[in-house]
């Protein structure tokens, strides 16, 4: 699915969305689910996308849905992989998630890509922009890039209309909610969740935000 002009949202990965901006460095968004990587790659073929083009692979935190294609995907593309410095111990195996996100690390075990650079504060990736969005998990980060914003799990588009995820994928709801209050002050037409549909701005986005 193309959102605006050389920026996709990848129909393979349904659960955990992988995005693609086409641009000078040619930047992945998040991973999907593990097993994925074949598909993904076939995609970005069918979209006329040359693989070596693809230099970077940002993740906006550590889950498993976000992280599972990271190594296959840097091993084929010979990409960067960045992250967020404070989720950086999760992703590697150093440290367990907490609650229902232990089990799920229990059951799925995804390979660890190599961490080529961490988050600094208003980085940014040619025209893409991160912003640090902690709540969901400690590093959470968001992306900026012309008109979209790609927000990864700091809210959910279902059947139309927004909202947080379940309390108990939340690690600190308070700051969850001041990271969504950030969103009020950036310029953007569209919204790109990693869970749900992109959204265009308008009557629901702003009532959503309106409660942060």
């Amino acid at each position: 699915m193309e959102i605006i002009e050389n920026v996709y949202q990848l129909d393979c990965a349904s659960h955990g969305h992988v995005f693609f901006i086409r641009s000078d460095e040619g930047i992945l968004i998040d991973t999907g689910m593990p097993g994925l990587a074949e598909q993904i790659l076939a995609e970005l073929k069918s979209l006329d996308v040359a693989i070596q083009s693809i230099t970077k692979i940002l993740l906006t935190h550590h889950d498993i849905d976000h992280i599972g294609n990271a190594k296959a995907l840097q091993e084929t593309t010979q990409a960067e992989v960045w992250a967020p410095q404070q989720d950086v111990p999760y992703i590697m195996g150093e440290k367990n998630r907490p609650g229902i996100k232990r089990i799920m690390q229990a059951v799925v075990h995804p390979q660890k890509p190599s961490i080529s650079g961490v988050y600094q504060e208003n980085q940014s990736f040619g025209a893409v922009r991160v912003i640090h969005a902690p709540g969901h998990t400690p590093g959470h980060s968001i992306f900026h890039y012309k008109n979209v914003l790609f927000i990864g799990d700091l809210f959910q588009e279902s059947k139309g209309k927004l909202k947080q995820l379940p309390q108990f994928y939340i690690w600190n709801k308070e700051e969850a909610n001041r990271s969504i209050s950030i969103i009020k002050e950036l310029q953007y037409d569209w919204i790109c969740p990693s869970h749900g549909m992109p959204i265009k701005r308008g009557v629901v986005t702003e009532d959503f935000l309106k409660k942060f």
